[in-house]
């Protein structure tokens, strides 16, 4: 578990600031995730998302849905001196991060999760770790 003070900053730890690239000069894009979590996009890899986003035709519903719901609360939030992002007040309210939050790290993001949301997450899932691994890792 890590902190959130009172700003809304929480430092991010060391063993995933060393993954992200230079490219990313030390910003981060913070925006609504799935399951109540928060998605922490660094920059370099937010334009890479970005980029696929345009593909998107504004004429299908869904697709504008998703734009919406992915663009309207993402902020940019560059790397503090003490290794913190800041999160938006919308944000925290939208994933129900107050004065704790769990970090977990996702290949190419960041997830933000309440850590009770995630543990009530984890154990609502139906399939074990080891038939969606048979599942997923054909």
């Amino acid at each position: 578990m890590y902190s959130v003070d009172e700003k809304g900053r929480v430092s991010l730890p060391a063993k995933l600031r060393k993954y992200v690239s230079p490219e990313a000069n030390d910003t981060f894009v913070v925006t609504r995730g799935f399951e109540k979590c928060l998605f922490v996009y660094p920059l370099d890899e937010w334009n890479k998302l970005e980029a696929n986003l345009r593909g998107l035709s504004s004429y299908n519903s869904q697709h504008r849905l998703f734009l919406r719901a992915i663009l309207e609360l993402a902020q940019d939030s560059q790397l503090d001196a003490q290794a913190r992002i800041t999160i938006p007040p919308e944000l925290r309210e939208y994933a129900g991060i107050q004065n704790e939050v769990r970090i977990i790290g996702t290949l190419d993001k960041i997830e933000l999760w309440n850590p009770n949301i995630y543990e009530e997450y984890k154990k609502n899932q139906s399939e074990s770790y080891e038939s969606i691994a048979a599942s997923v890792m054909k």
